[in-house]
């Protein structure tokens, strides 16, 4: 007959082997394997190392062509264009990612006033076929899609901004106005009026675009009964 000594006994010599056993595991697994988490744990320390640097790089980039963008507009504004189109050129091809849009965009504008609209048609349609905010992409648009109103197909033109013409854009009153006369070239006056009247009547547009619209649709109704 065993006593509870004995009873105890046992229970901690059983104890002891599967503390033994659980030890033993545990080294062949770390023999097996202790080679894989070692690598995995280097490979995150290095992850995030990496993108700690990556960021720190991105931002002193962007800090960088922040200061060169300004640097190029003062420059315009001094009147010294030549040394501004280089400035804006080399941030188009080697700034950061927002300020390369930035810079097509002025540079665009620039041939524009220079009347280079070819060139900054290509401009725009870059910046609208990039990888740029969608905000920007769709300014883009618009922005070439009413320079092609004077050339391109008015079919063209209706195709680039009848996206931007739904109710949840915030372009729809521009796009609306080009709209509007790509009908007016085709010679569809009353879908003109239609889409003026909507613009001239929509309180959340613009006020410089509703009283375009206003004119144009006062215009396109005189046009009507002559």
């Amino acid at each position: 007959m065993t006593t509870k000594n004995d009873d105890a006994s046992a229970n901690l010599l059983i104890q002891e082997v599967d503390d033994e056993l659980r030890h033993e595991q545990m080294q062949q697994l770390w023999r097996k394997y202790g080679n894989l988490a070692v690598g995995a744990a280097v490979a995150l320390v290095l992850s995030v190392a990496g993108w700690q640097g990556w960021s720190t790089w991105q931002t002193k980039q962007r800090v960088q062509s922040g200061a060169a963008f300004a640097a190029a507009i003062q420059a315009l504004e001094q009147g010294k264009r030549d040394e501004a189109l280089a400035a804006l050129g080399s941030l188009a091809a080697d700034g950061s990612a927002g300020y390369r849009v930035l810079a097509d965009m002025k540079l665009a504008d620039i041939k524009l006033n220079a009347g280079d609209r070819d060139g900054a048609i290509a401009l725009y349609d870059r910046v609208a076929a990039s990888g740029a905010d969608e905000v920007y992409r769709d300014l883009a648009v618009l922005k070439a899609a009413y320079l092609k109103l004077d050339g391109a197909e008015p079919a063209v033109v209706e195709k680039m901004v009848e996206k931007l013409a739904v109710e949840s854009s915030p372009w729809r009153h521009s796009a609306r106005e080009v709209l509007a006369l790509a009908a007016t070239k085709r010679g569809d006056e009353a879908k003109a009026a239609e889409l003026f009247r909507k613009i001239a009547d929509d309180p959340a547009a613009p006020q410089g675009v509703r009283a375009r619209a206003a004119e144009l649709l006062a215009a396109s109704g005189a046009k009507a009964k002559g």
